[in-house]
């Protein structure tokens, strides 16, 4: 092995702290202005292509968070919009796990609020998305500590790689944290592929999906480590709790904290071997780019196990708390919903305040039964901004 197939692995394994988002010129199907693209029918399906209609407004409609919007930063900048995103968050999950629903889909943008809040427009890297969703994830958890159901590790956060594991572990080291399980995807997989070895019914591949490198990184370490053992190129594997059948396993509520979104498909298709071999547990993903799995942006012939997981998997999530901003045509406004009610689109209506600062006005123009399209949220909102003129 040489030294520069050596180093070319280290930089694919490390994509996931690498990777620039920077929206002004990079390609988001989510968010993307007018002069990134322009919608077409591939794009339609990241936002699903099915038949909707308007239900009408809705007397009980949770209403939109404020300061989201980017003609908002000074209010952004002085208020909690992530604590808001978490109240709206657990009870939403509270209501799906009473009506039994166990795939769970979280999506919302991860660095507004705070002194430095950022909205779609602004630069910003993988680094910076991984900590957030990380500490927002690390302070929802407690919030289910008052049920004794989720208590003595039946909460397991599932961190995407063993370096996240290890920085939520130290950074966040107070008994309410510490009560639940810190873990990794390649763990709990791992773990019940092993459990479930001796079941005669059990599905075949339910080994951990290791992404490319990854085996290259580990003898490294290794190696590095010489006669002490791993050198922890990977992270501190100390920090992984142990999983205990009968004590914390099965668990009641996993948080996939960005499984894939910003690092290696094989998250994706850990995940669903995560879910068919134990599906007990509710499984919560938070921001984990779903609507890219979904919609065919990895080319099945290049990905074909994670094309496999998106009919028998994927589609079958629930989105419980979805919040995600549009801009195109000279139009700005959001798709929201809030399980279990309707989806809202709902338009930005910017126009001069007192002092000449710009003063949103947030208008619900549809709310819908089913999940729009791309191209029809923005149709909507242009028809709402036309109407205004």
């Amino acid at each position: 092995m040489t030294i520069a197939s050596i180093l070319t692995a280290f930089i694919a394994f490390s994509s996931r702290y690498t990777s620039i988002h920077a929206f002004s010129s990079n390609y988001s199907p989510l968010t993307a202005s007018k002069s990134s693209f322009r919608p077409n029918s591939a794009l339609n399906s990241f936002f699903g292509n099915s038949k909707h209609e308007s239900i009408g407004q809705q007397s009980q409609l949770s209403p939109i968070p404020k300061g989201i919007s980017p003609f908002e930063k000074s209010l952004s900048k002085n208020i909690d919009i992530q604590g808001d995103f978490r109240k709206r968050a657990k009870g939403a999950i509270d209501a799906a796990i009473a009506n039994d629903v166990k795939l769970l889909e979280i999506e919302f943008p991860p660095l507004l609020g705070g002194s430095q809040s950022k909205s779609q427009f602004d630069d910003f890297d993988n680094i910076q998305e991984l900590d957030k969703n990380k500490d927002w994830t690390m302070l929802l958890a407690p919030m289910f500590l008052g049920d004794k159901d989720f208590q003595k590790g039946k909460t397991w956060l599932v961190f995407p790689d063993l370096k996240e594991c290890e920085l939520a572990k130290k950074e966040w080291a107070g008994q309410r944290y510490q009560e639940a399980t810190f873990t990794t995807i390649e763990a709990v997989t791992n773990f019940l592929g092993q459990a479930n070895s001796g079941n005669n019914n059990s599905e075949e591949g339910v080994s951990y999906d290791a992404p490319w490198g990854s085996s290259l990184m580990s003898g490294l370490s290794q190696i590095l480590g010489g006669k002490d053992g791993d050198a922890g190129l990977l992270g501190d594997k100390s920090v992984l709790d142990p999983i205990v059948p009968g004590e914390n396993s099965p668990a009641k509520l996993w948080f996939l904290i960005q499984p894939g979104n910003g690092g290696p498909v094989e998250d994706w298709v850990n995940c669903e071997k995560m879910h068919n071999i134990q599906k007990e547990p509710t499984m919560v993903i938070v921001n984990g780019a779903l609507d890219k799995v979904r919609g065919g942006f990895y080319p099945a012939v290049f990905f074909p196990k994670l094309a496999a997981t998106i009919d028998r998997f994927y589609n079958k999530f629930e989105s419980i708390f979805y919040l995600k901003p549009f801009s195109d045509k000279n139009v700005y406004g959001w798709l929201y919903r809030v399980y279990p009610e309707p989806w809202q689109v709902v338009w930005e209506n910017v126009k001069p305040g007192k002092d000449g600062s710009p003063e949103v006005e947030y208008v619900v123009v549809a709310t819908l039964d089913k999940k729009p399209s791309y191209s029809d949220t923005i149709g909507m909102l242009m028809k709402a901004s036309q109407s205004n003129k």
